[in-house]
Parts: C-alpha cells; sequence; structure tokens
C-alpha cells in the first residue's frame, strides 16, 4: 500500500483569493475524502479559514521563513500545492525532498501585457479553474459546482438585532483594498435614492466614514451602518441573509458569491477578464456585472491604486447609474 495522501496548500493572501481556493479544496476532498489536507496562510486570515470545511488543520506563517519550513518538512507531505507562487512561497517549499509540489500560474506575463499595452492573452478561464488545475497531479477536476461557505454559529447575526428580515434588505460592501476599485460615495448616494428597503453597510474601520456619509444622505431610510462593527464572518452572515448585494470587486464580493443572494458588481479599474469576477457556475444569472466598457485605459493595474493615475477616474465615474439602481431593485 503506498503513502498516505497528505496534502499542503499554500496561499498567503487575501480574502477573495483565499475564499476562492475553497473550490479547489472542495474538489480535492471529494476525489480523495481520506486524504489529510492542510492549508497555511498568514495568521491574519485565521478566522477565514473557520469558513471552509475541506482541510482538516490550518497552519500559518508569522514571517519566519526558516521556522515555517522546518515545520512543513516535519509534517512529511506527499504532495504540496503552492496556490500563491511567490518567492517567499518557493522559498519555503523548494528542495524538500520525496514530496509532489506544485505551482500556480500566476501568468503574471500576459497580466504585465494587458494592463500596460492592453493585449488581452489570458486564457478565457476563471480563476477558480486554474487553481484546480494545480492539483491535476493528484486527479482533481474541476465539477462546476457551487461551494459553501460555512459560518459558524458564533458569527451567526440574528437580523431581530437590526429590526431586520432575512431577503428584504440590501447589504452594501463598500471596501476594497484600493480606492481605484470603490464605488465613489457620491455616484452610491445617487444610486440609493429611489430604494424603499432597508440598507446595511459593511466593510472595516476605513469604510466607516463613508458609511456614515451615506448615512447622513438618508435620515429617512431604515439604513445601518456596520463598518468597523462585525467581524468578517459576521459579515457573511449578513450578506447570507440579504435581498440582494452590491459590492466593489473586492473580498465580500467573492464571501456573496458563495451563498444563493444575488450580487451587483462594479468594477472600476480591474476587468472580469482578469478571471476574478463572481464565482457562482450554478447560478450564474445571479451575477449582473457593471463596467465601464472601452476605455482605452483600463485595465491600469492587476489590483489597484490609491488614486486614477489618469486623474479622470472614468472607469468608476462614468459607470450607467440608473442600470445599478435598476439591478439592485429586481
Amino acid at each position: 500500500m503506498g503513502k498516505e495522501l497528505k496534502v499542503l496548500v499554500i496561499r498567503f493572501s487575501s480574502i477573495g483569493d483565499i475564499v476562492l481556493t475553497f473550490h479547489a479544496l472542495r474538489c480535492l476532498r471529494e476525489k480523495h475524502p481520506n486524504a489529510e489536507i492542510h492549508f497555511l496562510t498568514k495568521s491574519t486570515y485565521a478566522e477565514l479559514l473557520q469558513a471552509s470545511t475541506f482541510h482538516d488543520k490550518a497552519l500559518f506563517f508569522e514571517g519566519d521563513l526558516m521556522q515555517t519550513r522546518s515545520v512543513i518538512r516535519k509534517e512529511n507531505y506527499t504532495h504540496i500545492v503552492d496556490l500563491h507562487n511567490n518567492l517567499r512561497t518557493r522559498l519555503l517549499t523548494i528542495g524538500i525532498r520525496g514530496v509532489h509540489l506544485s505551482r500556480f500560474n500566476k501568468l503574471n506575463w500576459e497580466k504585465w501585457l494587458f494592463t500596460r499595452i492592453k493585449k488581452n492573452r489570458l486564457p478565457n478561464k476563471h480563476v477558480v479553474e486554474r487553481y484546480i488545475e494545480a492539483f491535476s497531479q493528484l486527479g482533481v477536476l474541476n465539477d462546476s459546482k457551487n461551494t459553501l461557505f460555512f459560518v459558524p454559529n458564533e458569527f451567526k447575526i440574528e437580523l431581530n438585532r437590526y429590526d431586520l428580515k432575512e431577503n428584504v434588505f440590501l447589504a452594501i460592501a463598500l471596501g476594497a483594498q484600493y480606492s481605484t476599485k470603490k464605488f465613489p460615495v457620491a455616484s452610491l448616494i445617487k444610486v440609493l435614492e429611489s430604494y424603499d428597503l432597508p440598507i446595511v453597510l459593511l466593510g472595516g474601520d476605513a469604510e466607516n466614514e463613508d458609511g456614515q456619509k451615506i448615512q447622513e444622505a438618508f435620515p429617512q431610510k431604515k439604513m445601518y451602518n456596520l463598518c468597523g462593527e462585525l467581524s468578517l464572518l459576521a459579515s457573511a452572515s449578513i450578506l447570507s441573509q440579504a435581498k440582494t448585494v452590491l459590492t466593489n470587486d473586492t473580498g465580500l464580493m467573492h464571501i456573496a458569491a458563495m451563498f444563493d443572494v444575488p450580487i451587483v458588481s462594479i468594477w472600476g479599474n480591474t476587468v472580469p477578464a482578469f478571471g476574478m469576477y463572481p464565482y457562482r457556475p450554478e447560478k450564474e444569472g445571479t451575477v449582473k456585472i457593471h463596467e465601464v466598457v472601452g476605455l482605452n485605459c483600463r485595465p491600469c493595474s492587476k489590483i489597484g491604486y490609491q488614486e486614477c493615475p489618469k486623474g479622470h477616474f472614468n472607469c468608476m465615474e462614468k459607470q450607467d447609474l440608473s442600470a445599478i439602481a435598476t439591478d439592485i431593485k429586481a
């Protein structure tokens, strides 16, 4: 009998990227139900990993390469799948004997071509499909099914706390790592003018000021600014109970995609062609994507900037506000 399957999956960041690995973990678990599966990430994302039911153990990288490499060697993995594939993960894993090692192809050259000279040479594949390809040595295939994002009981939010009812409110994810991925507050206020149902604003501390501005613009609306008040998984609980989720290209968008809730997604400097749009293969029609097509400056970056490098921010300022307002009411 061969050595029992013991697999280490590595992805250090960020929220959306880690959430999208859950699909690959599920396919791995279903292909090899008796395998021991470990996941290595930064301790910042320890809470997030509680939403995955497809791995057995979480390991955390605290910045010490030698210490983490020592831990990896002692675990005696049969396979390591590096879904981050940067210098640090290569230093952690290169040269370890007796292990089958595969790495995710980040297609950095193709992304450079797209952002710098606007030549799209990227494959027409979602990043989830490309993650799963990194498991090909294990016979793992994409079954094109939705994957559940599990919210532990201690993080679940009872809506009566806010006098809300399930499927009768709009959840808005205000955040994004970079400003050029954020829908402007002034535009969002215009979109919400004719919206009648209750509204919940979600994000971190950085979004609290924007949340206050939106709330102040509508003193008569039933609106809750919960930015900075809820943990990530508690925010996920709110998303799961919403009628609709309005979101930027951000981590909460990918979490929402794992729930049975319509999504209205707004894109600025990044583009869905990067393969990072909401992954919902069984219900693609429940996702509406809004982007300003035809701009010769877009995409300007694979991640984003804190301000528009051209100074006009047309990728957000020229969004069709009427169409967005219509979609969130649907």
